[in-house]
């Protein structure tokens, strides 16, 4: 069971135009815990026409809001920032129910979501334009920022609060109205950060939320209709090329959050208690399912033993269970499939000749547990070293010069995050630039914070959220050439 402070907090409508919208009640969601299997409610489901309906209420809402001062915005952003904190026990409780995460985890992206609509109230009081020195006495150039429209905004399971303020967020602040259409997986803790932006003032149509069980169809209508101006997608790259190929008919803006193969390398010279304790921040956060997360372990070959033993006696203290038991430390996998994909990658590993130190078979807990799981003497052709796991665990591949770390670390297609440990500072220097990775983690294995810009490079996408930049994404540059000034 599900109990909260506040029960109105746990809404089962669509969030069209600052009203609660059945939808199509014959297509309802299920929603279901994962540790569990047992149902915690049925959502709606949206229909094309609400989708339409929200699109044009977003547009019709974007004349006023845009219009509005940035401290006006602000003081509205904040208003939802601290009913946000007001409800934090409520809302961790909803995170962890429908998505499996321990509740210190989920508390922990509440304070993280709510850190992004802090930062970007006060960021919508600096969208600074430039004067630029003119080229002619008679002239006077210079360039105002401007919201750039309708934003669509699709996010994924594993982060159902914070994926969605870091994009609605830095869209409010810069003058733009938004949809988000949230995972049907997870689709409760977006409708409850709903429910707070209701109550924080946040006029009609400039944040509604749409769910529905045909994703591919409500994707579709925000990337077909020309009213949407920006679509900010984080989820699987495969899904994301889809999305930009069909923003393409309408020229529309995108940033891109995608799949993600982060190594952790470890040199000859690291801290190996140092880099053992961010190994196990990095890699089981939210069961590994995170696009940050440590997919390989690349660990110098004169610390490789050291490393690794280490780092499986730390596992082993791992506590797997249901998210909302005291002094568990990692939930469940998201659904079954999600389980056996993992052990596939697993098991192609173990026929191929890796060794499993710890873990490598489904628990006993339910269809959607897998434990934490370690493999040695991994090669560069395994799954789990060329795939994005998505999954708690850990293939380790011993390494023996820099160079070589360097070409297995970039050997992939994904470019989101990287992780270093090492005392060297040329190294840190060295390395970290030549790395390609949108975010390098130097002797440390948590790195998201709202004041620094999050993203990636090659196939893991485009844009940055969070950040001074957070808002460029939301803006367009409008340049002023005035003349006939004597």
């Amino acid at each position: 069971m599900l109990y909260l402070n506040d029960p109105l907090l746990l809404k089962q409508q669509l969030f069209i135009n600052r009203k609660w919208v059945d939808g199509d009640s014959e297509k309802s969601i299920s929603v279901q815990n994962p540790a569990t299997g047992i149902e915690i409610c049925k959502v709606a489901s949206a229909t094309k026409e609400d989708v339409v309906f929200s699109i044009e209420c977003a547009q019709d809402a974007l004349q006023t809001w845009r219009a509005t001062t940035a401290k006006q915005r602000a003081e509205l952003l904040k208003n939802w920032y601290h009913l946000i904190i007001e409800n934090i026990d409520d809302l961790t409780s909803i995170l962890t129910v429908e998505q499996g995460k321990p509740l210190a985890e989920a508390k922990a992206e509440i304070l993280y979501g709510a850190s992004y609509i802090e930062w970007f109230a006060e960021e919508a009081k600096r969208m600074y334009g430039d004067i630029i020195p003119s080229n002619k006495s008679s002239q006077r150039l210079l360039t105002i920022k401007q919201p750039i429209g309708v934003v669509a905004a699709i996010t994924p399971w594993n982060f159902p609060n914070a994926m969605i303020t870091r994009k609605a967020a830095p869209a409010l602040a810069a003058g733009c109205s938004i949809i988000v259409k949230p995972s049907e997986t997870t689709p409760l803790s977006a409708l409850a950060l709903a429910e707070l932006a209701q109550r924080a003032g946040i006029p009609k149509g400039v944040f509604s939320v749409v769910i529905g069980v045909d994703s591919k169809e409500i994707g579709k209508e925000l990337t077909d209709n020309p009213l949407v101006k920006k679509l900010s997608f984080t989820g699987s790259t495969k899904v994301g090329k889809i999305l930009i190929k069909q923003c393409a008919d309408t020229v529309k803006k995108v940033s891109m959050e995608l799949g993600g193969n982060a190594p952790f390398i470890v040199f000859e010279d690291a801290d190996i208690d140092q880099a053992v304790k961010g190994a196990i921040a990095s890699k089981f956060r939210n069961a590994g399912q995170t696009c940050v997360c440590a997919n390989r372990f690349l660990v110098h070959s004169s610390v490789y033993q050291a490393f690794t033993t280490k780092f499986v006696e730390a596992t082993k203290k791992l506590v797997m269970g249901n998210g909302i038991e005291a002094k568990v430390s990692i939930g469940p996998l998201i659904t079954a499939a999600a389980v056996q994909d993992v052990h596939a990658k697993v098991t192609y590993a173990a026929e191929n000749g890796a060794k499993i130190l710890l873990g490598g078979s489904p628990s006993q807990l339910g269809a959607n547990f897998y434990p934490p799981t370690i493999l040695s003497d991994v090669t560069p052709d395994m799954r789990v070293f060329k795939e994005e796991i998505f999954g708690p665990v850990a293939p380790i591949i011993a390494f023996d010069t820099e160079q070589q770390a360097l070409e297995l670390a970039n050997a992939t297609e994904a470019g989101l995050a990287s992780y270093l440990y090492t005392q060297n500072y040329s190294r840190i220097w060295r390395f970290s630039e030549r790395l390609e990775n949108g975010i390098v983690g130097i002797n440390e294995g948590v790195i998201s914070t709202e004041v620094a810009p999050f993203g990636g490079i090659k196939q893991s996408g485009n844009g940055r959220e969070g950040s001074k930049y957070g808002m460029d994404d939301y803006t367009e540059i409008k340049y002023l050439c005035m003349g006939g000034l004597v």
